[in-house]
This record gives C-alpha cells, structure tokens and sequence, in this order.
C-alpha cells in the first residue's frame, strides 16, 4: 500500500513539536513539514495538530494565524484529509472549553472541555500513564496504555467518542468526527503504543 506523501505539523506556537514531529518520523513518516503556513495545511495529504496549554490561549494562537481555520476546515470537511489531533490540539475539535472563561473552539464535534472532577482520591491533573479503551471497531485505537497531562477533559455524546480511560470516573481519551480523530494523551511520550498509533494514522485511508 502506497502511503499518502505529505504531512501538516502545524505551529501555532503551542507543543512540542520537535517531540511529536522525531516519533512520526519513527512511525515512518519520512515528509514533514512543520508549518504555520494555511496554505500549505490546505495541500497536505494528512494533518497532525498538537497542543500543550490553556485551551483558549491554543484556540487564539490558531486564530492570530489568518487563515488558519478555514484551511484546516477546508482540508478536514472539504477535501476528507486524515487529522490528528494531539492533547489541546484534541480540545480544540470541541465547540466549546470552558478553562478560565468559555473558549470558542473548531466545533467539529459537539460538546465542551471541563475540569476533571473525579469522584475519588484521584488529583487533577490526571498525569502519568493510564488504560485507553477504545470503542468497538474503531479502526485507529488499540487496547494499551498510554501517557496522559491534563486537567479539562471533553464531555459530549457517547457518538462523539472513540475511547475513554478512568480517573476517577469516565474520562474521554479520544474523540472522533468523519476523517478527524483527537486524542487526550499523548503519542509521542506513550513509547510502543504511541508509535503504533502514529503508524495507524500514517496508513489510515478513511
């Protein structure tokens, strides 16, 4: 199977880039480009969007790049283009985040992101490793552990998501709308499991 040949890393100023972008390439990705260019988001086979933060700071770090939005819509909802995004990158697929005020997001899938409030010991930030248990049939999650770093977490309908975890209570691991899939931990700290699921994304054809 041919894989598609170019990847979008987009900069908005916010992940660590340098990280995800080293576990791609282990995952067999060989062209990369790191970009903040909507232009060339829009022409790339496959998109990948992380994010490390507040979700209203990544949320406006994405618009104060002019034209942002409407490439990663039209790659994602025009043209069908596979999208990956990474712990904030995730979030921002959410209609709305509610951390230090309310935060308009993409809306690509419907819902908020909240603070955890567990109903155990469990502290927030949830941090360190954690079980994802995926949906039935989804083509992208495996059954394993992986690294988590957060403390808001999406909460939308059961539709909506492709695996949980537990911390203290259901916490949304992933999320998935059409040809977009967003996950809460992240790949490039989770070892094995992470390359894995990069290599998944890499071939995906949805």
């Amino acid at each position: 199977m041919t894989r598609l040949s170019s990847l979008a890393l987009v900069d908005i100023g916010s992940g660590n880039l340098r990280s995800v972008e080293n576990a791609l390439r282990a995952a067999g990705c060989t062209d990369i480009a790191v970009t903040a260019d909507p232009q060339a988001v829009a022409a790339a086979d496959r998109i990948v969007l992380p994010g490390v933060g507040a979700f209203g700071a990544c949320a406006a770090s994405l618009r104060a790049i002019p034209g942002m939005e409407e490439a990663l819509g039209e790659a994602v909802h025009a043209r069908g283009r596979p999208f990956l995004g990474v712990c904030v990158g995730m979030q921002l697929m959410a209609e709305e985040g509610l951390e230090h005020g309310r935060h308009r997001g993409l809306g690509w899938v419907p819902g908020t992101v909240e603070r955890m409030e567990p109903a155990g010991e469990e502290r927030v930030p949830h941090m360190g490793w954690n079980d994802v248990v995926p949906a039935d049939g989804d083509p992208l999650l495996e059954r394993g552990e992986a690294y988590f770093l957060h403390s808001y977490a999406y909460r939308g309908p059961a539709g909506a998501v492709a695996a949980t975890t537990d911390h203290g209570g259901s916490v949304c691991a992933a999320v998935r709308a059409g040809t977009a899939m967003g996950v809460q931990f992240h790949p490039e700290k989770s070892q094995g499991y992470g390359l894995r699921l990069l290599h998944r994304f890499l071939e995906w054809r949805p």
